[in-house]
């Protein structure tokens, strides 16, 4: 047993922890609400929905604007177009990706959104969800079975 335990600062921490959370999931909904898309709470569900920080990840590693990860697929696209793509992807079937617990779908545009991470232009985006439908990635291109978020 650890008697270096403070259960009433531990406490204080926890609800000081959930309140941040929820003061930034509030920030996080209302800056998805400023989008200007119609159903924007498609990004809200709770089988298939976007993170602040899942979304983060998709612009730092996946938008050619950033210049990090060169090796990574960039799409092309205004954000909102991607935004619109991965939002109107709900209704695609999820695939299990094999050798983990995700899931994706592809989503075939009609113009290029980018290129893939071989430099090859695409109208492929692949959307990549945990077992409880968190948006993980989204990248240009088909569907890479080693992929590495």
């Amino acid at each position: 047993m650890n008697n270096h335990f403070n259960e009433q600062q531990w406490l204080r921490l926890l609800f000081l922890l959930s309140d941040t959370q929820v003061w930034l999931d509030d920030m996080a909904k209302e800056f998805f609400l400023r989008l200007p898309l119609q159903d924007k709470k498609k990004f809200f569900r709770k089988t298939y929905y976007l993170t602040i920080s899942s979304l983060a990840h998709i612009v730092e590693r996946h938008y050619y604007k950033i210049n990090r990860y060169p090796q990574a697929g960039k799409f092309h696209i205004p954000l909102t177009d991607l935004l619109n793509y991965i939002r109107e992807a709900a209704t695609l079937p999820a695939t299990p990706v094999r050798g983990c617990l995700n899931f994706e779908r592809t989503i075939e545009t009609e113009q290029p959104v980018g290129f893939d991470k071989n430099g090859n232009s695409t109208n492929v985006i692949t959307i990549v969800t945990d077992g409880g439908g968190r948006i993980i990635t989204a990248y240009p291109g088909q569907s890479l079975i080693n992929l590495n978020y």
